[in-house]
């Protein structure tokens, strides 16, 4: 005789509990930092992780996997399985910037990963290492533009990896201004500011909310930030433009960082993480708290993030090309 298997059927619900077995998430979600921990892409992941946890109750887990210049970290997310267990914190180095730098990349930004959403854009700030600042007499932009002049090398510049906005801010102000220093690349913002605030390196094009609370700890000193407009976080800190005179004039170089999911990742998953991820960053207590740190929330849909990833790729492909700047 045919045995007849049923699906179990949840009490009051009256759904086959294979359909529960297949929900997502159905375990732990990993959104994986292609930098260091105490970064700008480090300091946004955790403060949505807790948020997402409770919309979805999975813990989502923060995984940092540094190294050359981000490319580590996106390509592992790259190849995860597209089941929505597995989240990028991109950045503009991962996905507009290094497929320029790179004459190799680990990846297609574009082919291998479906938007999610845009979490914030950032400023970067150029800070100093304070006692190397004052040694070498610079107390401004124009300071900074005479001393590396003068002594071309003499100056480091600190970076969190290759390809990434900090290391590309610094490139295109040594354009600009016909100066030459030093590149240091690290595997973030965290190791960078260790080695900057001990002294061991002169400067950096840092994000902002990394910087922020050695800056305002005088740690750090802040001669610019690298947007166009000032920032709220520091409103009396000068642009690089207004600070720089005729040779920066138009000088910008924003950051921004995204979540981003492997390729054939279900557009339903897609749209819940992006949704939920909108409503957090709307939260008045997030929005605040990102804003002091000098960080704009954002929360746009996955489809304006995949416009938003063209248009910045055109972009800082031509400022590679003006740069110069390559990494084989």
């Amino acid at each position: 005789m045919q045995i007849q298997r049923r699906p179990l059927v949840l009490a009051g619900l009256g759904l086959p509990l294979v359909v529960r077995a297949q929900a997502w998430p159905s375990r732990p979600v990993r959104i994986v930092v292609p930098f260091a921990a105490g970064g700008t892409p480090d300091i946004l992941a955790r403060a949505l992780a807790p948020e997402l946890q409770r919309a979805f109750g999975q813990p989502f887990v923060i995984d940092n996997k540094p190294g050359a210049g981000g490319n580590t970290g996106a390509a592992d997310v790259a190849k995860a399985a597209p089941d929505g267990h597995t989240f990028l914190m991109g950045t503009v180095g991962t996905h507009a910037i290094n497929p320029s730098l790179y004459s190799k990349m680990p990846y297609d930004h574009v082919k291998d990963f479906v938007p999610v959403t845009l979490v914030a854009g950032v400023p970067n700030v150029l800070v100093l290492n304070p006692a190397n600042a004052q040694k070498h007499g610079i107390d401004s932009v124009g300071a900074l533009i005479r001393v590396a002049k003068a002594q071309p090398g003499r100056l480091n510049m600190a970076s969190s990896g290759n390809g990434t906005s900090i290391h590309l801010s610094g490139e295109l102000f040594k354009t600009m201004t016909g100066t030459f220093m030093l590149h240091l690349p690290y595997g973030g913002s965290g190791p960078a500011l260790i080695d900057l605030i001990a002294g061991n390196t002169d400067l950096m094009f840092d994000n902002l909310p990394s910087s922020l609370p050695h800056i305002r700890s005088g740690k750090l000193k802040a001669l610019a930030v690298t947007s166009s407009t000032r920032s709220s976080a520091l409103p009396d800190l000068p642009t690089i433009e207004e600070a720089g005179g005729p040779a920066l004039k138009g000088f910008e170089a924003s950051s921004w960082f995204g979540l981003l999911a492997p390729a054939g990742t279900p557009m339903d998953i897609v749209n819940r993480v992006q949704a939920e991820t909108a409503k957090a960053l709307a939260a008045p207590t997030i929005r605040e708290r990102l804003q002091s740190q000098g960080a704009i929330p954002s929360g746009m849909t996955s489809a304006d993030f995949a416009r938003h990833i063209a248009a910045e790729t055109a972009k800082w492909s031509r400022v590679v090309k003006a740069s110069g700047a390559k990494v084989d």
